[in-house]
């Protein structure tokens, strides 16, 4: 993937709108990250921290009772094993480095299942940081597990009660937030979305899942490439920094949505949160909520990058239903003793319907499994009774 255009858009989608207030910080953040990015220190202090603190590189294991299951040959590259336990740790460490960076004293973030928020509070906290978190009320009732872990490690979480009380709302309060504090604050999305140049900077320091599984799959496959790359999608990160492993190879890129989402199968164009993407939307132009029985795919529209992915045919983008959600959970946990987070277990349950339908017998398919499941284990267990 490459970078952004003129004003960080990716074809007609991206770009920056925000308050007038934000546009020098907007500005100060591109340059600073350009910078850092050049900066070969700044890069190895972030690929020690990787490696001796989040446990990079993640390997890729081959699922062999699912695959015969199946039909097809499946790989889960799994970034459930990082600290933290979801893809959140990579985008957040590089962010919480160029906040300190910059001068900036505190973190603010969203988070919709709490990953993102566990990964931001666990940054702060050592990089001697303060963190205060936005969490929709309804997620933090679905998510108690991880407002706590977010609270014992030292961050404020403020529930948001307006709107859906979900993550689209979260957003709206963190930005509202860095307006009134930009001077001293940092706010670190957690997704490929936002005013630019957060969709380009979020997919950089997430490229790394998929710069490692395209080595990792080739010294498996024998010099080849996986002939279908699927990873879940909400705003995108996982699947962004999947992507950017194999957008130049003949893979078959495929991002799975909830069905209850679905911003790239049901939206329109729009302008939300500082950019321009798909959402969904009425036919006034009023945003629609999303429903979803995962927090962190919760969101009513999608990255730009994968809006332009999408609109130019270089990645496709599909759905999946809950219930099919649910059985994928159960069935990775029952053949291959790994119990995912309900977001990858979304592309896992599209690969399953596939598998039986368009994937060809034998293809090999890699699926980002971007986080484990512990934080949804209590949800489900009430699911199923």
């Amino acid at each position: 993937m490459r970078e952004p255009g003129p004003g960080g858009r990716f074809g007609e989608f991206g770009g920056r709108f925000v308050p007038e207030s934000l546009v020098p910080a907007c500005a100060e953040l591109e340059a600073a990250f350009t910078a850092a990015w050049a900066d070969a220190a700044f890069r190895a202090e972030l690929d020690g921290l990787l490696a001796s603190y989040a446990g990079r590189p993640t390997p890729v294991t081959e699922c062999k009772r699912l695959s015969e299951r199946l039909g097809v040959r499946v790989l889960l590259k799994r970034e459930d094993l990082t600290h933290t336990g979801s893809h959140k740790i990579n985008n957040v460490l590089g962010q919480a480095l160029l906040a300190r960076r910059m001068g900036k004293s505190r973190l603010i973030a969203e988070t919709g299942a709490g990953q993102h928020g566990v990964a931001a509070a666990t940054a702060a906290a050592l990089l001697g940081l303060s963190c205060e978190v936005y969490m929709g009320e309804v997620d933090t009732a679905r998510q108690e597990l991880n407002v706590f872990r977010m609270r014992l490690l030292g961050a404020e979480v403020h529930p948001v009660s307006s709107g859906s009380r979900t993550l689209k709302d979260a957003v709206n309060e963190a930005l509202r937030d860095w307006v009134a504090s930009v001077e001293t604050t940092h706010y670190c999305i957690g997704s490929v979305m936002g005013p630019h140049p957060y969709p380009w900077l979020v997919r950089e320091l997430q490229r790394v899942v998929g710069d490692e599984a395209r080595r990792q799959c080739r010294q498996l496959l024998g010099g080849a490439d996986p002939d279908v790359v699927v990873a879940c999608v909400g705003g995108g990160s996982n699947a962004a920094g999947t992507f950017a492993g194999f957008v130049d190879t003949a893979a078959v890129l495929v991002g799975v949505e909830a069905a209850g989402g679905a911003a790239m199968g049901r939206g329109v164009p729009g302008v939300v949160h500082g950019m321009r993407s798909q959402f969904l939307q009425d036919e006034a132009g009023q945003i629609l909520e999303a429903e979803s029985i995962s927090a962190g795919l919760d969101y009513p529209g999608v990255g730009p990058e994968h809006a332009h992915l999408g609109a130019i045919g270089r990645a496709r983008y599909v759905s999946a239903e809950d219930g099919d959600v649910l059985e994928a959970f159960k069935l990775l946990a029952e053949t291959e003793g790994i119990i995912p987070a309900l977001e990858p277990a979304h592309a896992l349950a599209w690969v399953t319907a596939a598998a039986r339908t368009e994937i060809p017998a034998g293809s090999v398919v890699l699926v980002t499994l971007s986080g484990r499941g512990d934080k949804d284990v209590a949800q489900v267990m009430a699911m199923l009774g």
